[in-house]
């Protein structure tokens, strides 16, 4: 059974990182979509995203990563045959968003399922808009990025001095 989890992952935190994780164990196949939203605006290139995601991820023999900037995700799933859109939910606000964009993509394609899963409470803080913002302001990031992230956030902030 094949999953697609989308998301910007600008940067790909832990929080991210251990849904993948825990995901490839519940798919034979997971394919991470470095996707588009258009009401954020990325720091990092989607080449980019993409060549940290796959450093991350190569533990992973059942994970592999593609970019899609200009299409919907059901599409994506359904040109490379999956069955489910895997999500991670982190409180009540997601979960209504997350809500909303299962039932459009139900509308969309109603062959594939929506996956919500929960995240791990050590991460539920996180999100890639926070870890930016300590990051431009020199915070630590232990814990929060994985290793390779982590360091590409810290060159690409200096851009920013």
């Amino acid at each position: 059974m094949k999953a697609v989890f989308p998301g910007t992952f600008d940067p790909l935190t832990m929080g991210h990182l251990d849904l993948i994780k825990r995901a490839s164990k519940m798919f034979d196949q997971v394919t991470v979509l470095v996707a588009t939203n258009t009401s954020k605006k990325a720091m990092f290139s989607f080449a980019e995203r993409k060549a940290l995601l796959e450093q991350e991820i190569a533990f992973l023999p059942n994970v592999n990563v593609i970019a899609a900037p200009k299409d919907l995700t059901v599409n994506v799933a359904k040109k490379i045959k999956a069955q489910a859109i895997i999500r991670g939910v982190r409180d009540a606000q997601d979960f209504e968003y997350e809500k909303a964009i299962a039932l459009m993509n139900r509308h969309l394609a109603p062959e594939i399922e929506t996956v919500l899963l929960l995240t791990d409470a050590r991460y539920s803080f996180l999100s890639s808009s926070i870890v930016k913002e300590v990051a431009l302001f020199g915070g630590d990031l232990t814990g929060l990025l994985p290793d390779k992230t982590a360091q590409a956030l810290r060159e690409k902030v200096k851009q920013y001095d």
